[in-house]
């Protein structure tokens, strides 16, 4: 696929837009080496938004939730789990980390994950719900929690 460039005033707008489920299926927490996505709508409509949980590791603790817009613009991603992140510039972040669009780069900077934001960052499940409020999904799809230490 393509990558779209979208200014950054075009972006932190999307991020901040208000995002709803398109419907009440209810969706497993993916298993290890198993993701899944989820079809988010702007409260307007307008626009269409992904929600990516990836756990494709063995490691029950690598996990990867992605918020995308317009199918190919990764607009956040928080990283739980893995390596730490090389920046463009060299600078090392350390895991788990947050990166956010940024113009004329998308995806490729993190950043330390906002602890103010972020309540507990070693239960999968909580990071999940603050995520999907960082990134303004605020009618979140439905999950099965059952499946979270497969």
């Amino acid at each position: 696929m393509a990558e779209i460039s979208l200014t950054q005033e075009e972006a932190d707008a999307l991020l901040a837009m208000e995002k709803h489920r398109v419907n009440d299926e209810l969706h497993h927490f993916p298993k290890q080496s198993q993701k899944v996505k989820i079809r988010l709508r702007s409260f307007d409509e307008r626009e269409d938004f992904w929600l990516d949980v990836n756990r494709a590791s063995v490691d029950l603790h690598k996990v990867t939730y992605q918020n995308r817009a317009r199918e190919v613009v990764k607009l956040a991603r928080l990283d739980l789990g893995g390596p730490p992140h090389a920046n463009p510039d060299g600078e090392e972040i350390s895991t788990p980390h947050l990166h956010v669009y940024r113009e004329n780069h998308g995806d490729r900077w993190a950043m330390p994950v906002p602890e103010d934001q972020f309540a507990d960052l070693d239960d999968i499940w909580t990071t999940l719900h603050d995520f999907m409020g960082f990134c303004h999904i605020t009618e979140p799809p439905r999950f099965m929690k059952a499946c979270l230490n497969d």
